[in-house]
């Protein structure tokens, strides 16, 4: 394994280019196809192994064990992971601070040029990561493509902004004095991701905390753990010392609430349900003996978002943006619509148009390329269907309404088209996380924009008008963190859409955007006043100061 100032592969410097986003691949290439069905065929024979937990330089094994499945075909062993616990907290925390030590003293360069290396790494190796996000959580191939594409944004993205705040100056030189201002790391992270965007949401939190100088414990997700051991791969093959990251699947309530207690992790960067954010937020703000500071947390905790439908809205365009809203990746993701808001002056004709449109939405398995696949566990399918009964209760079926057995032998759902809710109702209120919209009626846009903000949540919304009048209302008065107007409600884009969101939604981390790796420094002011001290010994510089 890798030490500080080794690397397995030739440095990559961060080119002095302005950034672009990943360009998406498209499958209806013949030869792009090709190649998806050979890295589906390649990842199938590689299915079942073991892997090790990772701590510092050593490889562990745990007598409990990690099995993640197919949750297209259950029986089909994805992978088999060691279980951290308690007694891995302490061991696991040190390897970090240790490497820390020397971590921190790298220059900004190296580490940006770490990540960069990343990047191309998974660039290389774009549709063996896309078949990985297939087995194991059931993306369809161009779902699996963005986010692989996500990931490569972030890299790519955060090493140039890891070298842009390398370069800050204060606002003011004082005369006589040299003011300087540098951004330093915090020091140890526990970095604990969900399963919905397995490679993208892990990849940018652990990306991060490393190209700003800290160093991580990551707990990824039970359901999808392969995707982070083969993300751990790449950061070994770019050249990551030992220590920097430490691979630890385990167990939430043992080893991760371990880890934010721990008096020496310095902050936590995690994605996933609003009770094990506020969990962690808690845990976090207790002061534990022989720690030195406040843990920072930064929290994304999903929402409830809505579109709303004018009843001046191009209607083909809100029907098509809802339904790949609410029915991209079955739903699974934190700024899917899960609420549409329709003017009543056209509901009916609304939920007609929406009704034929899900309707054409094929469920199957993934690994073909189905529009929509399986959800991801066998738990998150019988939460689902708990809630589709729930809304039978309280509102009118429309299409959907149950399993789709017909799918096979996985968790597959139809896509569930819910009329008539009540804006509290509570399919309009909890988060579901599935392929379940509810349609809410709207007497005016006053109205519809007060359904909006009445959850606990902030995370994403959207606006279908033609008005320029009410579009700019929505500008200031929908209150989320994320706003698209007469387009789809998910599809952030690094760069473009800097993410996060308000209220229960989270800390507002805006991932993908200029204010993020902020979150993961401290900033340190210098002034000196000029002409007192004598010249520095260049045969004493350190590095880290040679280098600036």
């Amino acid at each position: 394994m890798a030490t500080v100032l080794e690397t397995s592969r030739p440095s990559l410097r961060v080119p002095h280019s302005p950034f672009k986003n990943e360009p998406l691949t498209d499958f209806t290439n013949p030869e792009n196809a090709r190649r998806m069905r050979e890295a589906l065929t390649k990842v199938r024979a590689e299915l079942g192994r073991e892997y090790d937990m990772v701590i510092g330089d050593r490889l562990i094994k745990t007598a409990q064990k990690i099995t993640s499945v197919n949750p297209a075909q259950p029986s089909q062993v994805v992978g088999i992971f060691q279980s951290a616990g308690r007694e891995h907290v302490e061991p696991a925390i040190q390897s970090a601070a240790t490497a820390f030590e020397s971590w921190k003293q790298t220059t900004a360069e190296e580490r940006a040029s770490l990540i960069h290396a990343v990047a191309a790494i998974l660039r290389e190796r774009k549709f063996e990561f896309c078949a990985w996000m297939v087995y194991e959580v059931g993306k369809n191939w161009a779902e699996a493509d963005a986010d692989i594409a996500e990931t490569i944004d972030f890299a790519e993205f955060y090493s140039r902004e890891a070298l842009r705040l390398h370069r800050a100056e204060t606002p003011v030189q004082l005369p006589g004095e040299h003011d300087t201002l540098r951004y330093i790391p915090l020091g140890v992270a526990a970095v604990i991701p969900p399963w919905n965007f397995p490679c993208a949401i892990m990849a940018g939190m652990t990306m991060a905390a490393v190209v700003t100088g800290n160093t991580v414990v990551l707990k990824p997700s039970h359901d999808s753990p392969a995707i982070a051991a083969k993300f751990f791969e790449a950061l070994q093959e770019a050249g990551m010392p030992d220590g920097v990251v430490n691979f630890c699947p385990g167990s939430g309530s043992s080893f991760g609430a371990g880890l934010v207690e721990h008096p020496h992790l310095r902050f936590v960067a995690f994605t996933g349900s609003k009770e094990v954010g506020l969990d962690i937020n808690q845990r976090a703000a207790t002061h534990r003996s022989g720690q030195k500071w406040i843990k920072r947390t930064i929290l994304e905790m999903g929402g409830k978002d809505s579109i709303i439908v004018d009843a001046d809205a191009n209607l083909d365009a809100a029907v098509e943006g809802v339904a790949q809203s609410a029915f991209g990746f079955q739903g699974q993701k934190c700024s899917a619509c899960s609420r549409a808001i329709v003017d009543e002056k056209i509901y009916d004709v609304f939920l007609e148009r929406l009704k034929d449109r899900v309707n054409r939405i094929a469920v199957g398995d993934p690994v073909e390329n189905k529009p929509m696949g399986p959800v991801v566990s066998e738990n998150a399918y019988k939460s689902i269907l708990s809630y589709i009964d729930v809304g039978k209760n309280e509102g009118r079926v429309i299409t959907g309404g149950g399993a789709a057995k017909e799918a096979g032998e996985g968790y597959y759902i139809q896509p569930t088209v819910i009329a008539d809710i009540a804006p509290t109702a509570r399919l309009a209120q909890e988060e579901i996380f599935g392929p379940v919209l509810a349609v809410i009626k709207s007497r005016n846009y006053d109205h519809a924009l007060e359904i909006a903000n009445n959850t606990e949540f902030g995370l994403t919304g959207a606006v279908y008008s033609t008005s320029r009048e009410k579009l700019e209302r929505a500008r200031h008065e929908f209150h989320v963190g994320n706003l698209y107007f007469n387009r789809k409600c998910t599809g952030a884009i690094v760069g473009a859409h800097p993410f996060g969101g308000f209220n229960m939604s989270g800390t507002d981390s805006k991932a993908g955007g200029p204010d993020y790796l902020l979150l993961f420094t401290q900033a340190k002011s210098v002034a000196e006043k000029v002409g007192e001290a004598r010249p520095v010994d260049q045969k004493m510089t350190s590095r880290t100061e040679s280098s600036r």
